[in-house]
């Protein structure tokens, strides 16, 4: 398949540009700093652009078969996040003109401000107060995708995420903001994130919809 990913250099980006190309897919990789990203193959090409403005990502959209997002935007105190909102508004406007309508995008679990009631005390009242700016802003990029009908989305919500590559672990899934009876996993590999991404592009199985995943 043809793909379009943003942010192909952060760290999960960088692990699914590897498995995209060793699967046989084209990669185009839309990213603000070309040098940061160090693979070089005949099935890699990398793009400079403005991931915020429609007009900018539409030529790199023309032709793709699907749009894949592992944008990160990091947790602020004193301001409002609104990456992940303003570049999807960007993402699904050049997609609707390119006539590109299927988008694989990531976020996190406990993004629904009231998921996280169950989690343990350390998590729900250390680490989430402490990324909410980041989770409120990804909720908003959520809501917004369930309203654009057109387009067929799929949210894939890690936990926390650890720099490993892929394993040949199974999947838990659960359509919801977390894995409910997942055994205590809080984390998983950055690799296994792009193997199960990468996975959606052959399946219907989570198309329109959220899901919370993580490893055995």
């Amino acid at each position: 398949m043809k793909i379009a990913l943003l942010g192909a250099t952060g760290q999960t980006g960088q692990y699914l540009v590897k498995q995209a190309l060793e699967q046989g897919h084209t990669v185009t990789a839309v990213v603000r700093n070309p040098a940061k990203l160090v693979v070089h193959h005949h099935n890699l090409k990398v793009v400079t652009a403005d991931i915020f403005s429609a007009d900018s990502l539409k030529p790199h959209f023309k032709d793709q078969d699907v749009v894949m997002s592992c944008l990160g935007f990091p947790a602020s105190f004193f301001y409002g996040v609104t990456g992940y909102t303003t570049s999807m508004a960007a993402v699904v406007s050049a997609m609707r003109e390119t006539r590109v309508n299927r988008v694989i995008t990531m976020t996190s679990w406990y993004t629904e401000p009231n998921s996280g009631t169950q989690s343990p005390f350390l998590i729900r009242f250390l680490l989430l107060p402490m990324i909410r700016s980041v989770l409120s802003n990804m909720y908003e990029m959520e809501r917004f995708l369930q309203k654009s009908e057109d387009i067929n989305w799929t949210v894939v919500r890690p936990p926390g995420l650890k720099n490993l590559a892929a394993s040949a672990q199974e999947f838990l899934t659960h359509e919801g903001y977390f894995v409910p009876d997942s055994g205590g996993q809080t984390a998983v590999g950055r690799g296994d994130v792009a193997r199960f991404m990468l996975s959606l592009l052959n399946s219907n199985a989570w198309v329109k919809k959220g899901v919370a995943i993580t490893t055995k």
